[in-house]
């Protein structure tokens, strides 16, 4: 399986540095941005690991960022990490799927525990994706060539209404074409898709 990846993304240059640290001290593959649009350009979904965000940045914020990534399907286990987290931002993370609150002032030990846990539910989901390139090529023939058409745009990070307007369709046409490559691939996640389409050769 490849080598997890932890994602950092903050708009505070010292703070990216100094978790960076700390984390590849523990021995992990780390990568920074400085903005939430940069992660979403240069990140792979393709990598497992876990995704350390901010709340509080400049364009694109961090709840911005976990509410598009849950809309494009993007698995990745999230902590949120701030300086400046109440109880109900905290709750709405939560709510949409973050698997830990910190503030910026927690131990280390706590910290690194959170990664391990995160990166340890990421692996468990890209265990359930077919290990064998056959495998992945037997599922992707399953589709029919809309529906490939439509699984490389998921792939790629486009959201539904952008597929919607390239083909032509309306976006309920294209949640049902989305829905039937999940189901016929048997997967619940973009990373998921990508890595099937990867192994696949498509």
């Amino acid at each position: 399986m490849t080598e997890p990846l932890i994602r950092i993304v903050d708009d505070d240059a010292a703070v990216l540095e100094g978790l960076a640290f700390i984390l590849e001290g523990e021995g992990w593959k780390v990568r920074t941005y400085d903005s939430a649009e940069k992660f979403l350009r240069e990140d792979a979904p393709s990598v497992p690991g876990c995704l350390i965000l901010d709340i509080n940045m400049p364009g694109m914020n961090g709840l911005d960022l976990q509410r598009t990534m849950r809309d494009r399907g993007y698995g990745l286990p999230i902590i949120f990490l701030t300086g400046h987290g109440d109880i109900d931002v905290a709750i709405s993370t939560i709510r949409l799927g973050a698997v830990e609150f910190l503030q910026k002032t927690c131990d280390n030990d706590r910290l690194i525990s959170a990664v391990r846990d995160a990166v340890a539910r990421s692996r468990a989901g890209f265990a359930d994706v077919a290990a064998d390139p056959y495998d992945a090529i037997r599922l992707v023939q399953r589709l029919t060539e809309r529906e490939l058409f439509i699984a490389k745009r998921i792939s790629s990070g486009l959201l539904n209404r952008q597929i919607a307007e390239r083909l032509g369709i309306s976006v309920r046409t294209v949640e049902a074409h989305r829905l039937a490559v999940f189901r016929k691939l048997e997967i619940k996640s973009v990373s998921e898709l990508t890595t099937l389409l990867t192994m696949a050769g498509n």
